[in-house]
């Protein structure tokens, strides 16, 4: 586009509090209006969402990032379901931070993470789409001097009955263009049972340029005269530089600059990324590791540990009067659960290009979150949001790790040392490894009161462990008196991460325990431990009772019915209350989480003792609303890959205060023929209430249904992860 209003000051606060600077900016959303914006060839925007060219194609523009989990198809589902365009004329484009910011944050959210990419941003993007339709209607309409309530639009074309007239928006667009917009709220949505593209299996729009390789990611960027660098910090988080010899290294291939990047980086800039990573590989490096060097897994634990008897405990949920319901019952079981450091680990390692002048600086990134990114951008550069630029990227995987700025901040901070150069900043893998935002440590002592009835009255479930937010976002542990309400995931009080049981006496509290390895939001967040520390222990519970499972957990959710539909669903599909076949066993596991509600039931059978085979793995969803269930199909059997594979085979341990684990030879992955059979039952209940999440809700259910069905199979609870520590291995 080349028309824009001028940036409001006013509309513009920068934050650094959110991971790596985020953005929090007023929310107005102009969906159109009498100054004609164009896109690079020409073609009038109708509005922010919208660019309709002369041949009828439809350009739809997509905000949040995409980083295979399919949101930019599924908002594009949304737009053009409300616009009554011609599916297989629609193609998508990214704006950029800069111009959303330039227009008074016009697309609104640039954020992808906590599984909100289409359910925060849902209604308005489809009455961007509505507003759109209406006013090509009233561009035809006002050509044909007829009322707009005359026409129809079916599949780009608009229709007057009456006089047998038709025309494309192709047609009518340059005059829609100029119109004022109506108010968004006066134009009614559709109803989602008469959706005729959202809400159907489409093909991705991405997907013919991925298998076709020529998606472009990150790492393939290339701009005249770019140099690539690589980089080390120091291994120890926490510390500094000393000094490095730059002498040693700037004789060899390639080799153009050696720089410090901040306090705690050095930089090799060459001509290609090898040459810049074996100079870097040779460069002489003194590091100041600080008393963090000092830290180990072991010491770590030790602490947590202490954390699970701690008088002092920040409180998450209770009802009752717990100490009466231990002090009264009949029996108590009691166990303690362990979850390690994680790395999210995605195939493309982080990296950002950036190109630096006095009066501008433009990075390409793939990022989970532009506005961050450009903020990073700012921030770095020391220039002014109207001088800077961001281009958003297709990302090589994400997970939660693409949240975090650090690699924008370095990426822009070598290119200021270089102006007038790009600079393509490729980490290795190494670095990727080693200098990630880890999921959170954590244990969790639970304490479960039976009375003499053999009825459950008491749960008491202590967490002992990381904040997220206390490292990267404090302000709001301060608004909430010092507790961190995202560590009660799936065990809240109420809101998209409510308590799926009602127990008479119930307490979840959290003894905050903050080690310097800095942790993050890794796919599902702390729902993936809290899922397993719970759905575990109410299979210990039941067990302890003598009751079946799945009846046990009936009882005590007769009050969240929709927990308990999914749990049915699984149930029924895996022919629960019925003989498995010789040798299998069955286990299962729910939650909410991020208002999607999802359940898994799992079939394993054992040999010799340690050798597990999953023969198939059921999991049910509902997400409110359904927008591409093909997708919402693959969503589910991916989060089990990452699930899984987190619960037999990964962990980042640290030793001398750094994280041990280097590469993938020892942070292994799920492979295709250890992937059992992914049977997903999308059952969206709809209604008025919020849309739920899909990647994220789905991924914690699946390994406490595997670790449930592999006690039936040997009597063995296994309480810490992962399993590979127990020599227990896929077959």
């Amino acid at each position: 586009m080349n028309s824009m209003q001028k940036m409001s000051r006013r509309s513009f606060v920068v934050t650094a509090a959110a991971a790596g600077g985020g953005l929090a900016l007023g929310l107005d959303i102009p969906l159109g209006g009498p100054n004609v914006a164009r896109a690079l060839d020409g073609s009038p925007e109708i509005n922010a969402w919208v660019v309709v060219k002369p041949d009828d194609t439809v350009v739809i523009r997509v905000a949040r990032s995409e980083m295979g989990q399919g949101t930019l198809t599924g908002l594009c589902q949304l737009v053009a379901e409300e616009l009554e365009c011609d599916w297989s004329k629609v193609t998508w484009e990214y704006p950029t931070p800069g111009q959303s910011v330039a227009r008074n944050r016009v697309w609104s959210d640039f954020g992808t993470g906590g599984s909100r990419g289409i359910r925060g941003s849902h209604e308005y993007v489809r009455q961007g789409g509505a507003v759109a339709r209406e006013m090509l209607k009233q561009a035809a309409a006002d050509q044909w001097k007829v009322p707009v309530s005359e026409l129809t639009v079916a599949n780009s074309v608009i229709r007057h009955q009456a006089s047998n007239r038709s025309t494309t928006y192709g047609k009518v667009a340059d005059a829609a263009a100029k119109l004022a917009a109506p108010d968004p709220k006066s134009i009614k949505l559709k109803d989602p049972k008469d959706w005729k593209i959202a809400g159907k299996p489409v093909a991705r729009l991405d997907i013919l340029d991925m298998i076709t390789g020529k998606q472009v990611y990150g790492a393939d960027i290339r701009l005249p005269g770019m140099l690539t660098a690589s980089i080390k910090e120091c291994p120890v988080f926490g510390g500094k530089i000393k000094s490095f010899d730059a002498a040693k290294v700037t004789g060899m291939p390639g080799v153009k600059r050696v720089l410090q990047v901040g306090a705690t980086g050095v930089a090799v800039v060459a001509d290609t990324w090898s040459q810049a990573n074996a100079a870097l590989e040779a460069l002489p490096i003194v590091w100041d590791e600080g008393e963090n060097a000092k830290v180990s897994s072991d010491s770590i634990a030790a602490w947590l540990k202490a954390g699970l008897d701690a008088e002092q405990a920040f409180v998450g949920n209770q009802n009752g009067d717990i100490k009466a319901a231990m002090t009264g019952a009949t029996k108590k079981v009691e166990a303690v659960y362990a979850y390690p450091y994680l790395n999210h680990a995605p195939m493309e390692p982080m990296n950002a290009t950036a190109l630096y002048t006095a009066d501008k600086c433009e990075v390409w990134v793939p990022t989970q979150n532009g506005e961050s990114s450009f903020a990073a951008a700012m921030a770095a550069s020391g220039l002014p949001a109207a001088k800077c630029e961001v281009h958003k990227i297709h990302l090589g995987g994400g997970f939660g790790r693409r949240i975090f700025q650090d690699y924008v901040h370095q990426a822009v901070n070598i290119a200021k040392q270089i102006p007038g150069t790009p600079v393509k900043l490729m980490w290795s893998r190494e670095e990727d490894m080693t200098h990630g935002r880890y999921h959170p440590v954590m244990q969790c002592k639970l304490v479960g009161a039976f009375d003499k009835d053999n009825e459950l009255t008491g749960l008491h479930m202590r967490l002992s462990g990381q904040s997220i937010l206390a490292s990267v976002n404090p302000s709001i542990l301060a608004q909430e008196k010092g507790r961190d309400p995202a560590v009660f995931q799936g065990v809240a009080e109420s809101g998209e991460h409510a308590f799926g049981y009602t127990i008479p006496n119930f307490l979840v509290d959290h003894s905050m325990r903050n080690p310097h390895v800095p942790p993050g939001f890794w796919r599902g967040v702390n729902v993936n431990q809290n899922c397993i520390f719970l759905e575990c222990f109410m299979d210990e519970l039941a067990h302890a009772a003598g009751k079946d499972a799945l009846e046990f957990r009936r009882k005590l959710m007769s009050k969240h019915p929709r927990n308990l539909a999914v749990l049915n669903a699984v149930a029924e599909r895996i022919n629960w209350g019925k003989p498995a076949p010789q040798g299998v066993h069955r286990g299962l596991a729910h939650m909410k989480s991020y208002n999607g509600y999802a359940a898994a039931a799992a079939e394993i059978s054992v040999t010799g003792g340690n050798k597990i085979k999953i023969h198939r793995i059921v999991g049910a969803t509902d997400c409110t609303y359904a927008v591409n269930p093909a997708q919402i199909d693959r969503q589910v059997a991916g989060s089990f890959v990452y699930g899984l594979s987190a619960l037999f085979y990964q962990e980042c341990t640290v030793e001398n205060g750094r994280i041990v684990q280097t590469n993938f030879d020892t942070y292994n992955s799920m492979r295709i023929a250890e992937m059992p059979k992914v049977e997903s039952i999308v059952m969206p209940s709809g209604g008025d209430g919020p849309w739920g999440g899909v990647g994220e809700p789905t991924i914690c259910v699946a390994a406490p249904a595997v670790l449930n069905a592999y006690f039936r199979a040997t009597g063995q609870r296994i309480r810490s992860f992962p399993l590979k520590n127990h020599n227990i291995q896929m077959a």
